[in-house]
């Protein structure tokens, strides 16, 4: 009876952890697709949408699409469109089924490597429910978190049972599971190195091999060594994703965000995730890059607490190996994230702590009771206590996890609220408005591009505020916004055939062919009907063309 009562237990937290987690994002299934980059992931990729047929196999086998060789996410979506068609909530349910079995595998992987059946339940718990992961959760266009740190969570499984009894029929799935994790997010690059660290704590295996052969450097050598085939298929996964991004023209370039930027906001961000893993409010789906620069003591005092804090944990983590394993966990995985390759207009992302912060969840986990008994004897009194504490702090998260994902019900409540919590936030304004367009709101659309193109006077943004304005019959006001978007992105043959609708509504027949040449010399073929009325110049207000007319 005994013996089986230590497996009771471990399904029974599990299975807890699971209705835990439910709980707390249950609102993800009442969630829509939003238009940030859902509709370029699903709802607008017909390849995506075709399903599971073999041209669109071929193509995620294949292409670099977005960037970035990620063959996984896109057979992850077909399979979901197969299942759920269209249907938003079944996209929800396949990233919050992720979630949930990677936050029992994190516990049963924990609690295998280091026996600790409590300590592990937090770090798991703490993983579940923070309100950081929420972004991860409930954007289907980030199935690539969920699903990576999945293959994650397998490898490190795979390879503890390869540690425990090394051979080669258990080294195997070890890589083969790295491997898919690869094809579905490149930053999983860092894994091997986690592996190194779990090889000191709470593995145990340097220090063992060390007693046997007396020297740390050549056991150290020769897990490093074991890991090889892993740190190849890191290497190619860089390669890869580094031609992906050049052909994508995603990487911005030195002269657009200069070393010293980039280095300055890495620090302030390694900085800034810690103050929201301890404070999760005013999260958003994008922190706009300081162009103007931080603030120089921002950036100072994120250097020495980061400096402080490496010094102060490595020298602790001689006697207690958790702490020192857990900040160059949180270090190391966020590197690829953190900026110096800066990709896109972000300064941090919450989605880039999914798996860093595991890191410092077991050092909290491990840390503060041991903190705690070295100062108070251990009691009954305290251990309540302890635990009561856990169960407050993960029921807070909880709360605050289910409040966040609610803002991510449609794309006008995410960034309603992402232009609340946020300055300067011209992407949040851009998208508000463009989401306040589509619903019919022309006026709403019109203040929020304006205040966008106010703090960032970007192309797309002009091109919509034209939409805009348009729909509200202010054609002179729309012209002027297409002008400026066609003088900003020249090369756009949309922005050029809705200018010259402008200008036809306006009256400005001449101006208007203008246009229409542009637009078929850049690909773009006007809509028949539109040609005839102008070559007949019709001045007839009541012949006027709705500005949306062909813009499909």
């Amino acid at each position: 009876m005994n013996k089986s009562r230590p497996d009771l237990r471990i399904v029974l937290v599990a299975a807890v952890l699971a209705v835990l987690t439910l709980l707390a994002f249950s609102q993800v299934l009442k969630c829509d697709f939003v238009k940030y980059d859902d509709d370029r992931y699903v709802t607008n990729n017909e390849f995506v949408k075709a399903g599971l047929t073999n041209e669109s196999i071929k193509w995620a086998l294949t292409a670099t699409y977005e960037a970035t060789w990620q063959p996984m996410i896109w057979l992850s979506y077909m399979l979901d469109i197969r299942l759920f068609g269209l249907n938003a909530r079944g996209f929800h349910a396949t990233n919050l089924l992720f979630h949930i079995a990677n936050v029992i595998l994190l516990f049963l992987v924990l609690r295998r490597m280091t026996r600790s059946l409590w300590k592990s339940a937090f770090v798991a718990a703490l993983f579940a429910v923070h309100p950081l992961h929420v972004e991860s959760v409930a954007w289907v266009a980030e199935r690539k978190d969920v699903l990576s740190t999945f293959f994650w969570m397998l490898t490190m499984l795979a390879y503890l049972l390869y540690a425990e009894r090394p051979s080669l029929g258990r080294y195997v799935p070890v890589v083969l599971l790295f491997a898919l994790g690869l094809m579905a997010k490149p930053a999983l690059v860092t894994l091997p190195f986690v592996l190194l660290l779990l090889d000191y704590w709470p593995l145990g295996r340097i220090q063992m091999e060390s007693g046997k052969r007396t020297n740390p450097g050549f056991v150290f050598r020769r897990l490093v060594w074991e890991k090889m085939p892993l740190f190849g298929l890191s290497v190619a996964s860089s390669i890869i994703t580094s031609i992906a991004q050049v052909r994508g023209s995603s990487v911005a370039p030195l002269e657009v965000i200069p070393a010293g930027a980039r280095i300055a906001n890495a620090l302030v961000s390694y900085a800034a995730y810690l103050v929201k893993m301890l404070w999760p409010t005013k999260l958003a789906p994008f922190y706009p890059y300081p162009v103007t620069g931080l603030p120089a003591w921002q950036v100072a005092g994120s250097a020495v607490v980061l400096l402080c804090l490496t010094v102060a944990l490595m020298s602790a983590g001689r006697s207690r190996p958790y702490l020192a394993v857990g900040w160059l966990w949180y270090l190391g995985t966020l590197a690829p994230m953190i900026g110096f390759v800066q990709t896109g207009l972000h300064a941090m992302a919450d989605r880039f702590a999914y798996i860093p912060l595991i890191g410092i969840f077991v050092m909290i986990a491990w840390g503060f009771p041991e903190l705690l008994c070295r100062r108070v004897s251990v009691s009954p009194r305290l251990r309540v206590s302890l635990w009561a504490a856990a169960g407050i702090v993960i029921a807070a998260l909880a709360v605050l996890t289910w409040r966040q994902t609610g803002y991510w019900r449609d794309t006008i409540s995410l960034f309603r609220h992402t232009t609340e919590v946020t300055k300067d936030n011209y992407i949040a304004h851009s998208n508000l408005g463009a989401a306040l367009m589509d619903s019919g709101d022309a006026d709403g659309a019109i203040r929020e591009l304006q205040e966008s193109v106010s703090i960032a006077p970007l192309p797309m943004t002009y091109y919509n505020l034209g939409r805009a304005l348009g729909l509200a019959g202010r054609f002179e006001e729309s012209a002027a916004a297409y002008s400026e978007s066609v003088r900003l992105q020249p090369e756009n043959a949309e922005a050029h055939y809705n200018l010259a609708i402008a200008l036809y509504n306006m009256g400005s027949y001449g101006q208007a062919w203008d246009e229409i040449r542009e637009c078929r010399r850049l690909g773009r073929e006007p809509h028949p009907g539109f040609v005839q009325a102008l070559s007949q110049r019709m001045p007839d207000p009541g012949d006027r063309l709705d500005v949306h007319t062909n813009t499909h």
